[in-house]
């Protein structure tokens, strides 16, 4: 008798860029944010597969740690901080052929009663290939076992639900210099948030002889969000390839911004003078 064993890989991404994409699937935006009046918005979904495709469509909680992990959060541990009972996704499983595309719409269901606050739940993207054991046809060794290692890729988007009139700060606080063994650069800090609301941005770190001077650009993280149920996130940023020779006698400038099309962008800076 034939025994067939497929073991399935199964990846949940939170990142964010502005076009999110894993596996076969490409989702943009990258999250979303109902705040005011805003009722409705639209997911746009391609297939980036050669194979027709079916997506089912769910919503999933999470917490973040101060690493920037995150944590599922299942059945009677998800809290009142959850947007899941404000939001109603259509459809709910989505078939793709190669290269084709759809919208899904994801409404907020927001009523007068609604707390003052921020509330989070993320809504996952997974396969749901027909997935089955190859280069087994035609033989009739009753002893062969085939093990075949599938990845099955689901992508997670944060959808949030702001409700009032709500604020946030950060610090960006312990910021230390090392050097790994290959002989590169880390830049670690920590982002201190503060307020009642959470906070999404790019950092960008640059180098400069002196304040007065044009500076260089030599490390980038995007993406960075911190999130209400924590208010420290330590962040590593791997520099551009600098020698020790010129990576001294200077200032690290390290800059947190929101994307560039969000009003009011830049949330937080600080300067590390190295010697």
């Amino acid at each position: 008798m034939k025994c067939f064993i497929t073991a399935i890989l199964t990846g949940l991404l939170l990142l964010s860029e502005s076009g999110f994409a894993q596996g076969d699937l490409l989702v943009t935006p990258n999250r979303l944010i109902f705040s005011g009046n805003k009722f409705k918005e639209e997911l746009n979904l391609v297939n980036l597969g050669n194979d027709t495709t079916t997506f089912s469509i769910s919503l999933k909680n999470f917490r973040m740690l101060e690493n920037g992990s995150f944590k599922p959060v299942e059945g009677n541990e998800a809290d009142s901080s959850s947007a899941d009972k404000y939001l109603r996704i259509f459809p709910r499983k989505v078939t793709l052929a190669p290269h084709e595309s759809q919208v899904v719409f994801v409404q907020c269901r927001r009523t007068s009663e609604i707390p003052e606050g921020e509330y989070r739940s993320h809504i996952y993207f997974r396969s749901e290939k027909n997935y089955k054991p190859v280069g087994m046809e035609g033989r009739s060794d009753t002893t062969l076992m085939s093990v075949q290692l599938i990845p099955v890729y689901g992508i997670s988007i944060p959808a949030i639900v702001r409700s009032g009139n709500l604020k946030a700060s950060a610090l960006l606080e312990n910021m230390k210099l090392d050097q790994t063994l290959s002989g590169n650069y880390n830049l670690s800090l920590d982002i201190i948030r503060s307020g009642d609301m959470s906070l999404f941005g790019n950092i960008k770190a640059e180098f400069l002889t002196d304040p007065g001077s044009k500076s260089t650009e030599i490390g980038v993280i995007q993406g960075v969000g911190i999130y209400t149920e924590i208010n420290k996130r330590h962040i590593t940023i791997p520099l551009k390839s600098i020698d020790s020779e010129h990576l001294h006698n200077g200032i690290i400038r390290v800059t947190y911004r929101s994307p560039d099309n969000v009003k009011d962008s830049f949330i937080a800076q600080k300067e590390l003078v190295i010697q």
